[in-house]
């Protein structure tokens, strides 16, 4: 797979997401009142709990590619500042219903929403951001748009239970693991993108092209997230470094250096992601092979695949800030160390 690798673009400089937040800095503003208007309850816990994950420090990506999509389609109206709210609370509704089923204790470096306020509550205030993002959907009055949030809904959390299903089988694939990040990650991305291109009144070329950029910036991101999390070198990203490990998760790292490794690293492998073998020492070692077998990299170069489809998406829309932007969005999305 590494020979169909398309280079990206050679930079003078690293790639940075600076242009893409100077791009949406306007209307995002506009998408952060939008969820702070909507994150309110009569019942305090609420608007309390949903603001300790959502003022967590989040890059809100996801909504930015609403707000850069219809850029990139000259939209100069308001319908997408609602909808990339409605983006923005499903993404951080299945992060505190993620947290409660991994039994995490770090997210962005502070301690997840489940540990400090309790599972039950966690999970309802996921239900309600989800009540809410669905809410926007409805008042945004398009069919379309609403089928596009709401089929994405529904792949995220079928991606979710065939993680769950795939956790701590060492034999899941490649093409199983694909499967299930363009499900769980890519999904929303994906409908992210398209929804700029609906509520701009494009082709559906335009709204396939959007829809393809999402998608493969999706797996993209995915695929160096779980990397980081096996990277030495990587700055931690602010969740528990090694959960991956400890919780059986077969991510990319994992499949590769268990694929290419010897009778004893396979036995290794096998013990630990069976969840025998979850200590410090444990996952020094696990680290130790995945960089014996360039399992970092090698997860990285897919990245890079996956960018270069998401810039090669966009290429027919005309060049400007918008796409230049996106583009580098992309590049940065694999380039990133944390």
């Amino acid at each position: 797979m590494s020979a169909d690798v398309i280079p990206l673009r050679p930079r003078a400089s690293e790639p940075s997401l600076s242009p893409m937040l100077a791009l949406t800095a306007p209307g995002m503003n506009n998408v952060n009142a939008v969820i702070l208007d909507r994150m309110q309850s009569e019942i305090p816990l609420i608007p309390a709990l949903a603001g300790h994950l959502i003022s967590g420090g989040g890059k809100r990506l996801r909504p930015m590619l609403t707000i850069a999509g219809a850029a990139l389609c000259d939209y100069h109206g308001e319908r997408h500042h609602k909808l990339a709210a409605a983006v923005e609370f499903i993404h951080t509704a299945t992060l505190l219903h993620d947290d409660v089923v991994d039994g995490s204790d770090l997210r962005r470096g502070k301690e997840t929403a489940n540990i400090v306020y309790g599972n039950p509550a966690t999970v309802l205030v996921g239900d309600f951001l989800f009540s809410r993002a669905f809410e926007l959907m409805v008042e945004d009055g398009s069919l379309k748009v609403l089928k596009i949030l709401s089929h994405a809904s529904a792949v995220i959390a079928e991606g979710e239970v065939d993680q769950l299903t795939a956790q701590r089988h060492i034999e899941t694939s490649e093409d199983r693991y694909l499967s299930i990040i363009g499900a769980k990650t890519a999904a929303l991305f994906s409908a992210a993108c398209r929804i700029s291109a609906v509520v701009a009144e494009r082709s559906e070329a335009e709204e396939r092209a959007l829809e393809d950029y999402g998608r493969n910036l999706g797996i993209a991101f995915q695929l160096v997230d779980d990397a980081i999390d096996y990277d030495s070198e990587a700055a931690e990203m602010g969740k528990g470094k090694g959960d991956d490990f400890r919780d059986g998760k077969m991510t990319l790292p994992v499949i590769l250096a268990y694929a290419r490794g010897n009778a004893e690293e396979r036995q290794f492998w096998q013990d630990a992601i069976a969840g025998f073998r979850i200590e410090d020492l444990d996952l020094a070692h696990a680290v130790t092979l995945i960089n014996r077998h360039d399992a970092v990299s090698a997860t990285r170069e897919r990245a890079r695949l996956y960018a270069s489809r998401a810039i090669d998406a966009i290429a027919g829309f005309p060049a400007g800030e918008a796409r230049s932007a996106m583009a580098e969005a992309a590049e940065f999305a694999v380039s990133r160390r944390y």
